[in-house]
């Protein structure tokens, strides 16, 4: 059995495994982990301690590209408030 002729002929070869690897990690980095940290800052915005919002910075100053693409379709303005007479 000829091993060089089998590891061309199959369908994940290196050549197309390069390009879904990096689609894979360009997909995390600028879709996934931003939508999951914006869903984490939301939850705990008001209730962190002060080394948890140094490390939410960080996680935005990492993730900023991702962000912004995410940002046009974010909304953050406040609940309306029921006033009560």
């Amino acid at each position: 059995m000829n091993l060089n002729n089998f590891g061309m002929t199959t369908i994940l070869s290196e050549a197309t495994i390069v390009p879904i690897l990096y689609l894979a990690l360009a997909g995390a980095y600028l879709l996934v982990l931003p939508v999951i940290i914006v869903f984490y800052m939301k939850l705990r915005w008001y209730s962190v301690s002060s080394f948890e919002r140094g490390f939410m910075y960080f996680l935005v100053f990492l993730f900023f590209p991702g962000l912004l693409v995410l940002s046009p379709f974010l909304n953050f303005r406040p609940k309306r408030r029921q006033i009560e007479v």
